[in-house]
């Protein structure tokens, strides 16, 4: 990717520079001013007059590109300079030279409808702009990728809906990959159109955003959207603490009365419940609820003693109950023992969010003696769809097999053996299998590679990766590959493996559903550098391919939006420390440079590992939060806790997931690597007080 960018540059000072000084004029007088759509000159200097096209009624068209069509052929190199160009214009924010560079990049076959695409995108995203229908209209015309007509129809969609323009919303009909935000406006059209929405359909598409928040707007007034729908909306968000969404399906919930009530006990719950008496139904019912839930994150001492002596009087049954389990959760989330009873004092028979069903379950499998028959308990208390996910089946299993029902104990752990994850992997060693890696399938032929080469969406997502344009190359890889059967995922996963873009490589081939090809899905580039530095330093070099393989996907220029770069994504303020103990002369200007990089986090991981116990699991968990806080996770316990438990009971769910997905790719890599098979619950191991 460093040379594409050197030749990148070498294009840019070659071409762009007479290109920055065209006009605008020249994009039109490509079009022709028969071609040229009424109100350009609102929005383009210089613009020349032309004949207003009308806009059709429905202008849900689809591009006429072919997906398959012919292998790779050469761009000339002054169109693709135009693109480079245009490109830096649009970073630059100079969009009146976008126009002049999109008429000459008309010849670049692949990437030449970027320019207009990012020049029309801007006048979208531009409150002060009107919305440019007609010149939309016609880049849909003629464009011919089938990707950028999708996300620009997308943005019309939402620009349209921000002015209330819903007639226009319903024209341009549904597009082929949506957002939340494209479906709610789309919905919100529909039901302004003919009515025809359901709560429901509303609350299924639903997702905190401006046209998300608009439609459940209207549907509450209108009152499809009831209080009954809201609240558990409302719950759900005051329990994880989102205050931003909280207010606002408060504001929708409650009478101005009843929301200034709300506001009141999101700034002092016990003040609030301090001057509240006798019983109460409806509004105040509810209130009374939310401020118990505010209370156990303020002061769940003082509030467990104030619900166990004012719930009856103050709270219904079911109130008293999902208190409780507001209780329970923040004692969960700082891993203290007394959660589980809070939970258990909660009973059943009542709604709770599917994280807060999670943590019950897993303060039960955290106590000092597990009551496997609770564990199975608060299992079935989980929705339907939530019980089905691999983590509660295998521990429904675990429980299940503690209480002498082996029979329904295989049945659970064989259904999610098609799992190659992490609980996949320990339902392996519970039935007694070893661990081994599957089948490999046959491997993509050359006729299926060279297909894939000609498909006109990998082309452009392959020259783009080329350009090291990664945002625009990952959304065309990803609209590109939908809909494709697992022979084809294989071939272009395959393409992208050839042109060394690893993380498209591992993410096509995880999408297949019958063949499993994991020399793709748990590659392992860099001809054994990375083992290299990894026994250099001390640390198991199937343990640091795992990391990479979650921190980023083997992709030497990743960074994250907190700063850790390279292949381990190494945090800058952790390389300056590390290095200073490794005595390196560092600097951020080698943070990708792939010696300085692994050298400096394969030896960050050791220096963990070393200081918490020589615990994998405790040291994947060190790198992803910190190692303070895997030491407070470990120093909570009273006495040696099972890994897996451990891992699963991280209260952070960011590094709850990272932990096993690197444990888990830790022991695929293992069995890659030795040909025998390991054990997942041996490299879990017990975390030890």
């Amino acid at each position: 990717m460093q040379q594409h960018s050197q030749a990148t540059g070498a294009v840019k000072r070659g071409i762009s520079g007479q290109l920055r000084r065209r006009s605008a004029q020249a994009l039109w007088g490509m079009l022709g001013s028969g071609v040229l759509l009424a109100g350009c000159a609102e929005s383009v200097q210089n613009a020349p007059a032309s004949r207003p096209l009308s806009m059709p009624q429905n202008v849900a068209m689809s591009s006429s590109a072919v997906v398959y069509g012919q292998a790779p052929r050469p761009v000339p190199q002054e169109a693709r300079a135009a693109v480079v160009a245009a490109r830096s214009a649009m970073l630059s924010r100079q969009w009146d030279a976008l126009p002049g560079y999109a008429a000459q990049a008309q010849d670049d076959h692949e990437l030449g409808s970027y320019p207009m695409y990012w020049y029309l995108r801007q006048m979208l995203n531009d409150p002060a702009q009107p919305v440019p229908t007609q010149q939309i209209y016609t880049f849909l015309q003629q464009n011919k990728n089938p990707y950028l007509e999708n996300r620009l129809k997308s943005d019309w969609i939402l620009a349209s809906a921000k002015q209330g323009d819903f007639d226009t919303v319903r024209r341009i009909g549904s597009v082929a990959s949506r957002t939340a935000e494209v479906d709610c406006a789309i919905l919100q059209a529909r039901f302004l159109g003919n009515g025809q929405v359901t709560a429901a359909q509303a609350l299924a598409v639903f997702k905190p955003g401006d046209a998300c928040w608009s439609m459940l707007q209207q549907l509450t007034a209108a009152k499809i959207v009831t209080y009954e729908h809201l609240e558990p909306l409302l719950r759900d968000a005051v329990e994880y603490d989102s205050k931003v969404s909280a207010r606002r399906y408060a504001a929708l919930a409650f009478s101005p009365a009843g929301l200034s009530s709300y506001d009141a006990i999101m700034a002092n719950p016990m003040g609030w419940l301090a001057g509240q008496s006798g019983s109460a139904d409806g509004e105040l019912q509810e209130l009374r609820a939310l401020a118990f839930s505010r209370l156990a994150r303020q002061d769940r001492d003082g509030g467990s003693v104030y619900l166990e002596q004012q719930g009856d009087a103050l709270l219904s049954e079911r109130n008293r109950q999902w208190a409780w389990t507001q209780f329970g959760l923040i004692a969960a989330l700082n891993l203290e023992a007394r959660a589980d009873g809070w939970y258990r004092k909660a009973g059943q028979g009542f709604r709770l969010s599917d994280y807060n069903h999670a943590w019950r379950t897993r303060m039960a499998l955290r106590q000092p003696t597990i009551d496997w028959k609770w564990v199975e308990q608060t299992i079935r208390m989980m929705g339907a769809e939530q019980q089905k996910e691999p983590v509660w089946v295998y521990w429904y299993a675990r429980a299940r097999a503690a209480q002498g029902d082996l029979g329904g104990a295989t049945s659970a752990w064989q259904s999610i053996l098609y799992d190659h994850g992490f609980y996949g992997q320990l339902a392996t060693e519970a039935l007694g299998r070893k661990i081994s890696v599957p089948p490999q399938p046959a491997e993509p032929t050359a006729a299926e590679i060279n297909k894939a080469m000609t498909h006109e969406g990998l082309q452009r997502a392959i020259a783009l990766f080329r350009l090291g344009w990664r945002p625009e190359a990952v959304g065309e890889w990803g609209f590109a590959i939908r809909g494709m059967n697992d022979r084809e995922l294989m071939a272009a996963a395959e393409w992208a493996l050839r042109e060394q873009i690893y993380d498209r490589t591992i993410n096509t081939s995880m999408l297949t559903k019958n063949d499993f090809n994991f020399r793709q899905r748990y590659l392992a580039p860099f001809e054994g550098r990375v083992s290299q530095q990894a026994r250099s330093v001390g640390v198991d070099p199937a343990w640091v391919y795992g990391l990479i393989r979650q921190e980023s996907r083997f992709v030497t220029v990743a960074r994250s939006s907190v700063g850790a770069a390279g292949l381990m994504q190494v945090m800058p303020g952790t390389a300056q420390l590390v290095a200073r103990k490794l005595g390196l002369n560092y600097s951020a200007a080698s943070a990708h440079d792939f010696d300085t990089n692994t050298l400096l986090g394969t030896s960050y991981l050791k220096m963990t590992l070393d200081d918490l116990d020589g615990s994998q699991v405790l040291a994947t968990a060190g790198y992803n939060a910190g190692p303070n806080r895997a030491r407070r996770w470990r120093d909570s316990l009273t006495q040696p806790l099972e890994g897996a438990i451990f891992a699963e009971t991280i209260p952070f769910t960011e590094t709850r997931l990272y932990v096993k997905h690197v444990i888990s790719n830790a022991t695929w890599y293992a069995a890659s690597f030795t040909g025998q098979s390991p054990s997942i619950v041996d490299r879990l191991g017990k975390v030890m007080p």
